[in-house]
């Protein structure tokens, strides 16, 4: 094998966000880009002997060939094998499965996660360590500083590996594994979950609806909801949809004249086929994004349940039958019903959530006699804990949710949770998280998205808020008076390492509060996000629409903020 060293200069704009390095493709493109932060991370994780790295993608624009450059250097800088996806594809749950069951040095992620793909699109690159999770703030800080003194990489000069072939391959003496990228994490939701109760609730006539967004997820839904959950491959037919009022509804003979078709168990899986640009959507499983999943779940004959995934398979999004349910409540009720999940059974160390995500968890866990933890955002905070047994499920309001089966959040994870909790307790989505409320209470919430807009504008935003905490101390707007202003920090309680700067607080006296928070996951502009929450415990109150019982929320975070103002935007972007 014949190795090149290239010279090279150092790019000053490779620092890894709170997911990795992200730019657009064109920037990615640049000759010697891509390069020079592979060989950054090499240098800084310093590739023990015989060393396995695993090494996939969520199939985005420019995948294909980052992986066949990042397999031909890590030949060069001395791994013995890559354990790579077929097809170059891993969703990140996936690629987090792989390295803890093999044991790996860590891993290559190759996504920008919910971003926009294509030619012009995103793409993004991340380093895993051997946990399984995303590297810790002190590897990632490391790899940039390698960045910025970057003066050569190594590459093998050596023929592409056929990737639409599973087998092993050599580049040198290194083995490139191309595997089966959804086998091992089939083999561990199986593990974790009662497939038969949820098998017999989809056998039941209980209809399903899973938008992979075109993204990395559409391989591994079709294998685990169609091929290892599916209802029967006839058509099922029954009379009323099911509602869920404490019961299932029993099923009329096929020849009843005339109900309602519901659909053959591939038709419970849309948008699975995974396209370099997402089949011109965005990728990112919300209520705005996933429009169509939407309108289907809110129409004539909806289905019963609903889910979709992002670009690389992390995040979720839970609806019921015209019902859907905030990430902060969606932890909150999978903690709560945890007892019913074989993987759980065994009780909760413990729960984590991000400093912006709902005070919903932390009820959940008050009732369960554990500790619930509040960390900056970013899944690497998790890690952690879940290291030390010390929290057991964790999440983010942003769409993630995930456990200590790996370390990462996961997405169809999630979705076999709740379809777990529904095969057992029989009951409607929308039933079960009213239930929850009239026994916790109601923690209202909403994030307010500002995408893409001037950077100079949105830290002017932040300035202010800064500057105004004196100020703010105390004052009061209507019946709600400000009792804290801070900028969120957090001190690991395993390493005792502190992270600064996490998101402004605006705490009320009665437990309302507001976040301003600029997101570290965007490539153009700047997106800032305003999350608003405040608690109901009026079971009578806990049909309000959300945005109108925050509507003073709402109110004050555009006043103090001046944001309409200083950013010319009317209304958010996106509404969750």
């Amino acid at each position: 094998m014949q190795i090149h060293t290239h010279v090279t200069t150092p790019f000053q704009d490779q620092k890894p966000g709170t997911s990795g390095l992200r730019k657009r493709v064109p920037v990615f493109q640049q000759a010697h880009y891509l390069e020079n932060f592979v060989q950054s991370i090499f240098d800084t994780i310093a590739v023990p002997k015989d060393a396995t790295l695993v090494l996939g993608g969520d199939g985005r624009y420019y995948n294909r060939e980052a992986v066949q450059i990042i397999l031909k250097m890590a030949a060069a800088n001395g791994f013995w094998r890559v354990l790579v996806g077929k097809g170059g594809i891993l969703s990140t749950p996936a690629a987090s499965c792989l390295i803890r069951k093999y044991r790996t040095h860590g891993g290559i992620i190759l996504s920008a996660s919910h971003n926009p793909g294509g030619p012009d699109g995103d793409f993004g690159i991340k380093y895993n360590t051997a946990n399984g999770g995303p590297a810790p703030e002190k590897i990632t800080d490391a790899i940039f500083a390698a960045s910025k003194q970057i003066a050569q990489y190594r590459i093998a000069e050596a023929a592409d590996v056929e990737l639409d072939r599973t087998g092993d391959y050599l580049i040198g003496d290194m083995t490139v594994s191309v595997i089966d990228p959804v086998e091992a994490y089939a083999e561990l939701m199986e593990s974790l979950f009662d497939f038969a109760a949820i098998r017999a609730l989809l056998n039941s006539g209980f209809r399903i609806k899973f938008d992979a967004m075109h993204a990395v997820t559409g391989p591994y839904a079709r294998e685990i909801l169609v091929n290892r959950l599916g209802a029967p491959s006839t058509r099922y037919w029954r009379s009323q949809p099911f509602a869920g009022e404490g019961a299932m509804r029993p099923l009329p003979h096929p020849s009843a004249p005339p109900h309602r078709v519901v659909a053959a168990p591939a038709d419970s899986v849309m948008n699975a086929v995974p396209l370099p640009d997402f089949g011109g959507g965005h990728p990112d499983p919300n209520l705005t994004y996933a429009h169509e999943l939407v309108e289907i779940l809110y129409g004539d004959g909806a289905p019963d349940f609903g889910a979709a995934s992002d670009g690389d398979g992390d995040r979720n999004m839970i609806l019921g039958r015209r019902f859907f349910v905030t990430p902060s409540d969606s932890l909150a009720i999978l903690a709560a019903n945890a007892h019913l999940v074989p993987g759980y059974q065994q009780g909760l160390a413990g729960i984590a959530r991000s400093m912006p995500t709902s005070a919903a968890a932390d009820r959940v866990a008050r009732a369960l006699g554990i500790p619930c933890y509040e960390t900056p955002t970013g899944w690497k905070f998790f890690g952690n804990l879940m290291d030390a047994g010390k929290v057991t499920l964790c999440g983010e309001e942003s769409f993630g949710t995930g456990s200590d089966h790996i370390r990462e959040k996961d997405g169809l994870w999630a979705v076999l949770f709740w379809l777990n909790i529904l095969a057992i307790r029989k009951l409607s989505v929308e039933t079960i998280v009213r239930e929850h409320w009239a026994r916790f209470g109601r923690n209202v919430y909403s994030r307010h998205d500002y995408e893409d807009i001037p950077a100079d504008a949105a830290n002017g935003v932040m300035k202010l808020l800064h500057d105004s905490f004196a100020e703010l101390q105390g004052a009061q707007f209507g019946h709600l008076q400000v009792k804290l202003c801070d900028d969120f920090s957090y001190t690991d309680p395993v390493d005792g390492s502190v992270s600064t700067g996490q998101g402004v607080r605006i705490i009320f006296t009665d437990g309302s509060r507001i976040v301003f928070r600029l997101s570290g996951t965007g490539t153009g502009g700047a997106t800032l996000r305003i999350y608003l929450e405040s608690f109901e415990p009026d079971v009578s109150r806990h049909h309000l629409d959300a945005q109108e019982a925050l509507a003073a929320l709402i109110s004050i975070a555009l006043q103090i903020s001046e944001l309409r103002k200083r950013t010319g935007r009317e209304k958010p972007t996106v509404i969750t």
